[in-house]
This record gives C-alpha cells, structure tokens and sequence, in this order.
C-alpha cells in the first residue's frame, strides 16, 4: 500500500463541494440557494447584466439563469424590462427586497467562510487567497 497524498485537484474539488453544501445550509432558511445568491450578489456588481454574461459570471448554462431570473423576478428580489431597450438582452436589476436579501445572505456565506478559514491564520488566509488566485490566472490563459 502506497503513501500517496491527496492531489492538490482533488482536495480543491472536496473544499468548494463541502463549502457548496454548507453555504446551502446556511441559505436555506432564506429560501436561497448558492446560485440564486451567487446571481443576487452579482447583479448588486454589476447591474443590468445580460442573463448571458450573468450566466457565465455564475458557472450555470443560460438555460438555467434564465429560470433562476423568472424564480427571483417571481419573488419580486430583481427586476427586468418586458422590452430590450436596444438589441435582445434584457438587463437585470435588484429590487429593494432583493438587496435585503443579499445582505442577510451575505451575512450567512461570510460565516461560513469564516468557519472554513477557522482553523488558518490571516496570513494563511491571504496566502491562500493569492494561490488560489493565481492558479485561477494559469488556467484561464
């Protein structure tokens, strides 16, 4: 028997599934998933985003952000035009209540980020950031 350790890949893929399923929890209670929260959070960045570009921006296929959008349009939290103003897409918004809803969902993910980084020290943490960050600038090129 070998003594291999866990590639660096694979504890990657365990920490972003583990801390998915967490922030899920966390959500719950608000009626919020990651990825309704991931599009409030950012439509607040960049409002009156295409549902393409939100799409990408979130990691889901147009198909579903444009079901995602109906749910929050449907919960009055964004808002969008019946009518492009120029061209097909049609920017999204948040409404009042979908910034209050971002901001208790916000509150719920940092806590848990926060239990994720628990055990790492602030220089931990931002080492961490700045290698995650730069694996994210290799493979995107």
């Amino acid at each position: 028997m070998s003594n291999l350790s866990p590639q660096l890949g694979y504890l990657l893929k365990h920490a972003q599934s583990l801390l998915h399923l967490r922030m899920d929890e966390a959500l719950k209670p608000l009626d919020l998933t990651v990825s309704h929260y991931s599009c409030l959070y950012r439509l607040r960045l960049e409002p009156g985003i295409s549902a393409a570009a939100l799409a990408r921006r979130t990691f889901v296929t147009r198909q579903s952000m444009n079901v995602m959008l109906q749910q929050l349009i449907d919960r009055e939290l964004v808002t969008r035009p019946a009518q492009a103003d120029s061209g097909r897409a049609l920017p999204a918004v948040l409404t009042p209540a979908g910034d209050a809803a971002l901001d208790a969902a916000q509150a719920l993910v940092d806590a848990v980020e926060q239990r994720m980084l628990s055990a790492l020290t602030p220089g931990d943490s931002a080492a961490l950031a700045r290698g995650l960050a730069a694996c994210v600038d290799s493979l995107a090129e």
